[in-house]
């Protein structure tokens, strides 16, 4: 079961990063990033690092999803509910 809570949580996420990346980075050239007023660095690096960035806060938003969604009740044979 925790692999298939995982799968719910990285799926998805892998999915909106891939589409964010293609448009900020359809809007954005790499090579114009500039840190802390001197640092340069690579397109792929860039590329690399803003996929995981965005990968990483769309899996947060899913688990954090997951965690308030109201959960079912567990029946037994019976119809009572399990505790």
């Amino acid at each position: 079961m925790k692999w298939r809570v995982l799968m719910w949580i990285l799926w998805p996420s892998f999915l909106v990063a891939a589409a964010t990346s293609a448009v900020v980075f359809a809007l954005i050239d790499p090579q114009d990033v500039i840190f802390l007023d001197y640092l340069t660095a690579g397109r792929q690096l860039v590329y690399t690092v803003g996929f995981f960035f965005f990968w990483s806060m769309a899996a947060a938003s899913s688990a954090f999803t997951l965690m308030i969604a109201p959960r079912a009740v567990i029946l037994d044979d019976f119809g009572e509910p399990i505790k």
